[in-house]
């Protein structure tokens, strides 16, 4: 099992907002990645896999739902199943991390057994959405230890390496267990609804970035007014709904210089940028480079 040395700009979701990576295999459901926040963000998204991230150099703001922490070398994160989630390198602090990505299944098994009645299920459903691992608590430096062991096995890929990996995220999953205090009975519905609000409206963009987009297109997609939908994206993702379409935009055209030998003005049309100097204005906004420049520094060369 490889790590990936995750290119933040090669992250997409799939059009129904989820991301679009396969984690690992069927029969192994868990992946390894090498995150280098110093080139890019990773922009929102969720899955339906469980998430643990070690902060290995520089410091990383980790945001989940509304929530937003800062993290730096030796601390880490859990992000539980479904949760909206993004991250983002502290600037000039040449942020990288290892995150881990497996399927409850991985540590659960089937539905009927003690693992998953006695651990996933209570986690998933009655865990906090997210935690930081930041040494507030005695048992963070075990399960950061956890994090570690299973990510440096994942590396190594020698014989038997799947059993060290399951055995270090399991003992993960029982101190998170044993330790998390448990979420409120009943949620905080605003939440829930802004939370549901937001993925709706991101799956709308995400399926519809090379038209013209709107407000209240946007708006429109989770049936609601143009001011609750601005409410629901500042209040979450920290930016008005048309900055978040360029960005998702920029993103894109990114992965297409970097993957195609595709023009560049053809790139920012396919992308939603009907007027190439605008979408050289944004590339450089968003990228702290030209388009060209960047193909030229990650991509084919063409032009």
């Amino acid at each position: 099992m490889a790590i990936s040395p995750c290119g933040n700009d090669m992250f997409f979701t799939n059009s129904q907002g989820q991301e679009l990576a396969n984690h690992g295999t069927p029969l192994f459901p868990v992946a390894f990645y090498h995150d280098d926040l110093e080139r890019d963000r990773v922009p929102w998204h969720w899955h339906d896999e469980l998430e643990v991230v070690a902060v290995a150099s520089g410091e990383a703001t980790i945001s989940a739902g509304r929530r937003h922490f800062r993290l730096g070398p030796g601390q880490g994160f859990f992000i539980n199943a479904d949760v909206l989630h993004a991250a983002q390198g502290v600037p000039d602090s040449h942020c990288r991390y290892h995150s881990i990505v497996f399927h409850p299944r991985l540590i659960g098994g089937g539905i009927d057994s003690v693992f998953w009645q006695a651990y996933l299920r209570p986690l998933i459903a009655g865990g906090p959405k997210s935690l930081a691992l930041d040494g507030s608590q005695p048992w963070h430096a075990r399960a950061l230890e956890c994090i570690e062991t299973a990510w440096q096995e994942g590396a190594a890929d020698q014989p038997g390496y799947e059993f060290r990996v399951r055995a270090a995220l399991s003992e993960l999953v029982f101190l998170l267990c044993r330790n998390m205090p448990a979420q409120k009975a009943i949620a905080n519905e605003k939440v829930l609804r802004d939370s549901e609000r937001i993925k709706q409206m991101l799956r709308y963009i995400q399926q519809n970035y090379a038209e013209a987009l709107t407000l209240a297109d946007i708006a429109r997609s989770a049936m609601i007014g143009e001011s609750e939908c601005l409410r629901c994206f500042k209040g979450t993702i920290g930016m008005a709904p048309i900055q978040y379409v360029k960005r998702f935009r920029v993103q894109k055209a990114a992965e297409l210089l970097s993957s195609t030998d595709e023009r560049i003005a053809d790139i920012g049309a396919q992308c939603g940028f009907q007027d190439s100097s605008y979408f050289t204005r944004s590339f450089r906004e968003i990228k702290g480079m030209s388009p060209v420049e960047y193909r030229r520094l990650n991509g084919n060369g063409g032009e």
